[in-house]
């Protein structure tokens, strides 16, 4: 009896132990799951416990539908040096019977980027893609009744899901819940999945908002009191549209729509781009109850004199962002999908205090080797993404996989200097060939390569898009990095104003450490004149300077 009584005692001490430790690997793990930090003025993507910088790329829609498409696609990302895929998961797929779900595809995207040392951020095709509710199952789609669809004014439905039906946002609940469980319990010790994007450049089309009898019923009740009492907390810094359409009502505080905002297209969209968030809100607060990773949602960009309605109506866009902040405070940050050439306005427009920059998407062309510099530099984005990633039929030859080798080697660099305001980017084009550049008490006038003319293209109407970053490591020493840039040098004080050359290395970083190639002078830095990595040529270069 004392030996059996020994042993079920020892049994239970071992239990007990077994289960505490199990919770300690689980309080630990769930702590140490991606999530974004901050660091000085520079939000960061921590990944397995340390800054993480995403050399991403996205699949074409369909890409992630197939694994066999795929396999022999994976090593082209990896002869592109990058380290992050952005791959959509699809709602008719992962649920094609309601109630029952198919995670092979889930799992094979697993396997394939484990396989290849890469990434994941998943793209929730959910409800909406690209404003169209295309990605929902047969059996949504299918039963309108049910799962009612937006309406214009005339009463004609769309093929958009209207995001103030509670059907619509159960079930769109329930499916995102049943993939983030399946992700917590299949990859939340490996961490490959780092970030989920919350549906797909969400908008209302062909009409500025939703016009069914329950739209048309909730715009004419008050506004709610969460979004009032945020334009009262933020009304000094409100995104400037949003402050004009309020100001029209002398910035009431209670009453409708139109009592608040006027009548208009600019109220229509402030209307659904309330519900917009607000539907995007709920699926995430469900998302991140069950595995918390990091979530955002991406924006199609409007184009300038273009109405509500003929662009997506109501998306994350600038000009409204107040509202989505208001409407969707789970959601991480809300992020620019780019297809136009202003890149600089709308990053400019994308980075605040509350909402650091990623690019989740981009058009895939050679100028984007010399964005990712200038993003990355200037605006110390959390990563960057072209879109398509997998079609190019030379992987190694595209000029983002040299941006990206290069990226690569600075990461542990850039994100040790990142939000402490020792770092910049430069981006250069024909009308836009100069920019200046103050660090560590110099000026770095910063030029296009080809104001040098020296090269017979400088003569050309159009030059290529060219740029890089540059980075302060000590209180004379400048890292430089880029493509078909030229820069030169001043002292910030008036007794030495001027700026020399004292060393100029070319090389490269390997596993974190600095190993010099040609210690550059004469004909490569024009005898003391300059910095520079020729057009079509891709390097790192270290700087040491003097005053005199």
């Amino acid at each position: 009896m004392k030996n059996q009584i020994a042993f079920w005692l020892v049994w239970a001490c071992c239990r007990a132990g077994a289960l505490l430790l199990a919770h300690q690997v689980a309080a630990q793990s769930s702590t140490n799951l991606p999530h974004l930090q901050k660091q000085g003025t520079a939000t960061q993507l921590v990944v397995e416990g340390k800054p993480f910088l995403m050399l991403g790329g996205e699949l074409g829609n369909s890409s992630a539908s197939s694994t066999a498409y795929m396999k022999p696609r994976w090593p082209k990302l990896q002869q592109m040096h990058l380290n992050t895929v952005l791959a959509p998961v699809y709602w008719e797929l992962l649920e094609p019977e309601e109630g029952k779900f198919d995670y092979t595809l889930v799992d094979d995207l697993l396997k394939d980027a484990r396989q290849h040392q890469i990434k994941l951020v998943l793209l929730w095709f959910g409800t909406w893609k690209n404003s169209m509710s295309c990605y929902v199952p047969a059996w949504v789609k299918t039963d309108t009744k049910r799962f009612p669809r937006i309406r214009d004014k005339k009463g004609k439905a769309h093929e958009i899901l209207t995001p103030l039906d509670k059907n619509n946002l159960d079930a769109d609940v329930k499916a995102f819940s049943a993939l983030m469980r399946h992700i917590r319990e299949v990859d939340q010790r490996q961490q490959t999945i780092i970030m989920v994007q919350v549906e797909n450049e969400i908008g209302m089309l062909p009409e500025a908002r939703d016009h069914s009898p329950m739209a048309n019923a909730a715009f004419g009740q008050p506004v709610p009191t969460s979004l009032v009492q945020y334009l009262q907390a933020n009304k000094a810094s409100l995104a400037p549209a949003v402050r004009a359409a309020w100001q029209t009502s002398g910035f009431k505080t209670s009453g409708t729509w139109e009592t608040l905002f006027g009548s208009g297209l600019a109220t229509d969209e402030i209307f659904i781009a309330w519900h917009f968030a607000q539907f995007a809100n709920r699926v995430t607060e469900a998302g991140k109850t069950i595995y918390p990773l990091p979530m955002f949602v991406n924006a199609a960009l409007n184009r300038p004199n273009v109405k509500p309605g003929d662009y997506p109506s109501g998306g994350p866009l600038p000009h409204i962002i107040d509202i989505w902040k208001a409407g969707a405070p789970a959601v991480d940050f809300l992020s620019p999908d780019f297809y136009n050439p202003d890149f600089k306005y709308w990053n400019d427009l994308y980075t605040r205090k509350d909402n650091p920059l990623f690019i989740p998407e981009i058009r895939f062309e050679p100028s984007d080797a010399a964005k990712v510099f200038y993003a990355i530099g200037h605006y110390e984005a959390m990563g960057f993404s072209p879109f398509s990633i997998e079609s190019t039929h030379e992987p190694a030859n595209e000029p983002i996989a040299h941006s990206y080798s290069i990226l690569s080697q600075l990461s542990p660099l850039l994100v040790a200097h990142q939000g402490k305001g020792v770092m910049n980017g430069m981006l250069f084009e024909k009308q836009i060939p100069v920019d200046t550049i103050h660090l560590g008490g110099y000026t770095f006038t910063c030029k296009h390569d080809y104001t040098l003319g020296w090269s017979p293209k400088a003569k050309e109407d159009e030059w290529p898009i060219t740029g890089g970053l540059i980075v302060q490591t000590g209180p004379d020493e400048f890292t430089v990095a880029g493509s078909g840039i030229v820069i030169t040098c001043t002292s910030d004080r008036p007794q030495t104003p001027n700026a020399g050359i004292l060393q100029l290395d070319e090389g490269v970083y390997i596993d974190g450490k600095w190993q010099a190639g040609r210690r550059l002078n004469g004909d490569q830095h024009h005898q003391g004149r300059h910095i520079r990595i020729p057009t079509g040529e891709y390097g790192i270069q270290k700087l040491t300077l003097y005053r005199y």
